[in-house]
């Protein structure tokens, strides 16, 4: 399994989660785990993805987030499992 973590963090507005959802499906790349919560008008997600079956390499998959992020107003960004656990450690 190829675990991806994706981070979406920016101000709420309708349909954040339905068009990046949309995308993954559209991928090929399934869904895992999500959370999502919102603090006073600020909408943050992380998503647990296995691209096993993704038929597109993630360096593409990380452009085209980053650029859905700037076309829906957020910040979408894209991990590998491994590299996300490390930068995370304590």
């Amino acid at each position: 399994m190829k675990k991806v973590i994706i981070t979406v963090i920016g101000k709420d507005t309708v349909g954040i989660i339905a068009k990046v959802c949309t995308y993954l499906a559209g991928a090929h790349i399934n869904i895992l785990d999500i959370n999502q919560t919102i603090v006073q008008d600020y909408f943050n997600m992380m998503m647990i993805v296995d691209m096993t079956k993704a038929d597109r390499p993630l360096d593409q998959v990380e452009s085209e987030l980053d650029a859905l992020g700037e076309e829906i107003g957020v910040k979408i960004r894209a991990q590998r499992e491994e590299i996300f656990t490390s930068m995370h450690r304590i």
